[in-house]
């Protein structure tokens, strides 16, 4: 039973060591070109009233009717963890008035929860990078917000193992025609089709082409296409993203089996996927949304956003080989009383300089010198009695093994060396 209680929950995950570091680059990595493009920092609570998600994401999604941790509270309010992200920020803009002015572009991180089948870069806690543009009304937002999402994935390394992929789901009276040939293609297979796709097909068809069924995967093969039921305005919308795509270079492939079942979701969707990952293949997808802050009670607000797993993204990081940044370690030794009764001064104030350095009081000195080593230090500061007498320090190079003598209030510019 002890043992049990050691472990962590199934779907879960400690991350430490170098697996900190790659989470930390990633995420530092998408804020920085984040703020390049305009956006600001948004955190939202990590779990919300349950509507806010499952009115959003609609009866119909598999994240609502299987997927979601949602609980009442002892006040009986129904309580959603954090599924995705863009609901809450969707809440948030409203709730904080930030309709009144707009654009706004949104750059949230974290954790979000799913109860799902766990498997290899799928987890029930995960992490994941997200952007939204709230306020965005033009085919060129869609090509900014695809041109920012390409040049996260650039600046992470990823060129040719990563492949845009790209469809439109049309405007609303688009999507109400085509929603027909879809009801009337797949009621000619009611007796072949899965039990949730069957349920899809009066009130969300568009889910039935997502099927992960391998039997629904042979009927959607001949299902009809969204292409050839878009009206003009679509159509010209379409282009027009088509074409700025490749006015910045960026290669793509169209597909149009991506889909997004929601119906605030309208023309442009998108997805980077890999075949390095298995069947974890999307590593970042996303979409135009216009209709979804009125559905939370606000203004009809036109919007556009995208998300991207973290551990998905370290994975394939990994499998490129990834060079964690050397940190530059000082080991500090004191020796003798006085010397120890003055250290921790010392050691603040270099630390507050911004040396990262690691102490010890006391100790075998050669069991002391070794630790300097497994930690990788640059140098090892030795602070005695006599140094501490005569205002100076002993600092040995590690990687030459020279030893120098610095005066105390050179040691900040001498250390800065390294």
């Amino acid at each position: 039973m002890y043992m049990t209680l050691l472990q962590p929950i199934r779907g879960t995950h400690d991350i430490m060591g170098a697996d900190v570091k790659l989470h930390n680059h990633i995420t530092e990595t998408a804020y920085k070109i984040a703020q390049n493009y305009g956006y600001e920092e948004i955190q939202t609570p990590i779990f919300e009233r349950s509507e806010v998600f499952h009115r959003t994401l609609g009866d119909t999604s598999d994240i609502v009717s299987k997927e979601t941790y949602t609980f009442i509270d002892r006040d009986k309010t129904g309580i959603t963890l954090r599924p995705e992200f863009t609901a809450g920020i969707a809440r948030s803009v409203i709730s904080n008035g930030l309709t009144q002015n707009l654009p706004q572009k949104l750059f949230s991180s974290g954790a979000l929860f799913r109860h799902e089948r766990p498997q290899k870069c799928r987890y029930r806690q995960f992490h994941q990078i997200n952007f939204e543009y709230i306020g965005a009304k033009t085919a060129y937002s869609d090509i900014e917000t695809i041109a920012l999402a390409n040049e996260v994935l650039s600046k992470l390394g990823f060129n040719e193992e990563i492949t845009l992929e790209i469809n439109t789901l049309g405007d609303l009276a688009s999507r109400a025609e085509y929603k027909k040939a879809l009801v009337a293609y797949f009621s000619k297979y009611k007796d072949r089709l899965s039990f949730d796709s069957l349920q899809r097909l009066e009130k969300n068809p568009l889910r039935i082409l997502d099927t992960k069924d391998e039997e629904d995967k042979k009927i959607v093969a001949d299902a009809p296409l969204l292409l050839d039921y878009l009206n003009d305005e679509s159509k010209e919308y379409y282009y027009k993203l088509l074409d700025g795509i490749k006015k910045l270079g960026i290669n793509y492939k169209e597909n149009p089996k991506i889909v997004r079942g929601m119906d605030y979701y309208t023309h442009t969707v998108f997805e980077f996927t890999t075949t390095e990952l298995g069947s974890q293949g999307t590593v970042l997808a996303g979409g135009r949304y216009d209709g979804l802050v009125e559905i939370m009670g606000g203004p009809s607000i036109p919007a556009i956003g995208f998300a991207a797993g973290i551990e998905r993204l370290a994975e394939l990081i990994k499998l490129k080989g990834f060079n964690s940044p050397i940190d530059k370690n000082f080991y500090f030794i004191a020796i003798g009383e006085v010397a120890e009764q003055n250290a921790y001064v010392l050691l603040n104030n270099l630390r507050k300089a911004g040396f990262r350095i690691f102490a010890e009081y006391s100790g075998n000195i050669s069991k002391r010198f070794k630790k300097a080593n497994s930690l990788n230090a640059v140098a090892t500061l030795i602070f005695g009695d006599e140094e501490c007498i005569k205002n100076v320090i002993k600092v040995k190079n590690m990687i030459s093994g020279v030893e120098e003598t610095i005066p105390l209030d050179k040691l900040n510019q001498y250390l800065g060396k390294f």
